[in-house]
Parts: structure tokens; sequence; C-alpha cells
């Protein structure tokens, strides 16, 4: 079985998708259909930048689902390869359910820019905080944020559950930063704050999903083809009703990305392939089943590299 997992935030870069653009008439449409949607070039925007607008969430969040989607498109012209079952990081999720032709891809662009901005708005800068913590146990980081969280300095819990001993936390920022302490007097390997513009995945981010929830209810859900398996579940959705209170229940929920890639393992996924920009899921996976044969494509070359090897 294959398995096509798509990256979240984070991966973005400047140019990525332009090789995919010039080599594929289906791409180059994609694109257009993005800008239409949008009403403004996102394209421009991922093959020339400039950086700082590119990382702006709003417009991170669509430039990536395209871009991802993109090289789906490359791997099925190019090298004639599907997937039995789909999994997505965080906003890569909906790259997923538009890959299982549950969302439109109109929809879900037009979806992740408005939940861009409903995540950064949901927080004042300053007022959260995200940090990484390497080397300590998922229950001993979820017990550490537990501790670290009180009335007086808000409260903070795990974000990500990336595997491999990494777990990213969100909340407060001062909760966060009680609980990086906490993690390094428990012997933590790493703690490290992240530079991010606000505290995904965590209780902050409820007026964010209460926004979101208005956007989805004006939307259509068809059956998936093949499975999605959710980020806040951990196992796949195949039903059209239940995909909507999962993308609600993402905005503030936990990442369980160690449980979701242990599942496609479960599910006799042999092949997994990170689709769309960068190569953080390929790693993760790595080192999550390290059984599983990885692979990333973001380009035409690397579409074709996959041809021969596509069923092995």
């Amino acid at each position: 079985m294959i398995a096509f997992v798509f990256p979240g935030q984070g991966s973005q870069k400047v140019g990525m998708g332009r090789a995919l653009a010039e080599a594929l008439p289906s791409v180059r449409a994609l694109y257009a259909a993005a800008d239409d949607a949008l009403g403004f070039k996102i394209s421009a925007l991922c093959f020339d930048g400039p950086e700082a607008d590119l990382q702006l969430t709003a417009n991170t969040q669509p430039a990536i689902l395209t871009t991802s989607l993109a090289a789906s498109f490359a791997l099925k012209e190019l090298a004639g390869i599907e997937p039995d079952v789909v999994a997505g990081h965080s906003l890569g999720e909906y790259s997923a359910l538009v890959h299982a032709g549950a969302i439109t891809f109109v929809d879900a662009v037009r979806l992740v820019h408005l939940r861009g901005k409903f995540m950064q708005e949901a927080v004042a800068s300053g007022v959260g905080g995200m940090a990484a913590i390497i080397g300590l146990p998922s229950d001993a980081v979820a017990d550490t944020c537990r501790e670290a969280s009180g009335s007086d300095g808000g409260e903070c819990a795990p974000a990500n559950f990336n595997g491999a001993g990494q777990v990213v936390i969100a909340g407060h920022a001062a909760a966060v930063e009680r609980a990086m302490m906490l993690a390094k007097q428990k012997g933590a390997k790493l703690v490290k704050a992240l530079p991010v513009s606000a505290p995904f995945h965590c209780a902050l981010m409820q007026p964010a999903a209460e926004r979101l929830a208005v956007e989805l209810e004006k939307i259509a859900i068809s059956a998936p083809r093949i499975p999605v398996v959710s980020n806040v579940e951990a196992t796949e959705n195949s039903d059209p009703a239940r995909v909507k209170d999962l993308l609600y229940r993402q905005v503030t929920g936990s990442v369980r990305w160690e449980e979701s890639v242990q599942r496609l393992a479960a599910m006799g996924v042999t092949r997994a392939i990170e689709v769309g920009p960068g190569k953080v899921l390929s790693g993760l996976c790595k080192r999550i089943a390290p059984s599983l044969k990885l692979a990333s494509v973001e380009d035409p070359a690397q579409a074709l590299a996959l041809k021969e090897s596509a069923h092995g």
C-alpha cells in the first residue's frame, strides 16, 4: 500500500512549484484556479516571493496546499502513482482531503486562506508562544504542561505529537516558559522556543475554530475516494458527515502525527511519499516507522525518479 502524506506550515520556500508549473499544463491551471479563487496571485508568491509575504500565515497555508496538490498531479501524470490512503500534518489534512475528493480544490484554497487569517487574529502578538521539547516521553510532556498551567499565567498543552521524542507545546507565553523550565529539569535533551506568529493547536485558538466553523458550513463535503487519516483521531475516516467536525476540532486539538503514521503502517502501508515542499514529514516518518520506504516529491524530476520503483 502507498500513502501520500502532505506537509503543513513551515515547509514553504520561495520558488516552490515553479518547476511543476513549467512542466505540466494541469499544474499551471491549478495555480490559475487558486489565483482566481483568492483574488490575488498566490502563484507569484510561491514562485517569486517576497519571502516575508509568503511567510504570512494567511498566505502560507493556501501556498502550501496548492503546491502540494501540484506535486500530486506530477506523481499521477509523470509516474502513474496514486495512493491507497492519505494523511496530512495540520494544514496538510486539507491537501489530503482534496486529493481524496472530499473537498473541492477551490473550496479548500479559500478555506485555508481564511483559516490562516483566523488563526493569526485569534491571539494578540506576544500573548502566546510555542516550544519544541525533545527527549521526554509524550505523557511526561503532557504532565509538564498541566503543571505549568495556572490561572495566573494561563495554560499550555501539547500541540503536535511529532514522534521520535519530539513534542511541540503551545499556549500562553508565561505558561509555555514555565513548561520549558520544567522540561529541562526533567531531563529533556532539547527545549527550544519556536519563532511562530501564534500558538497553534491549543485552546487559545478557540476563536479561530468558531470562525472556521461558520465557513465550513458553507461548503459541500463528498465521500472520500480513499481513507483520510485525521489529525485529531489518528485513524482513518471515510464518512463525509464527520469531516467538518474533525477539521473544527483540529484547530484547537493536538496533531497526533506519531500515532497517525503508526496507523498507516498498521493498515498495511509499506511506502509513504511526502507530497509537496520540504522533507519534514519524511524525516519524522523514518523515525516513527523505520520499515516504511520513504520518498519526497516537490518537482518533476523527483516524480520521474519514482516511476520505476512505484510499487516496490
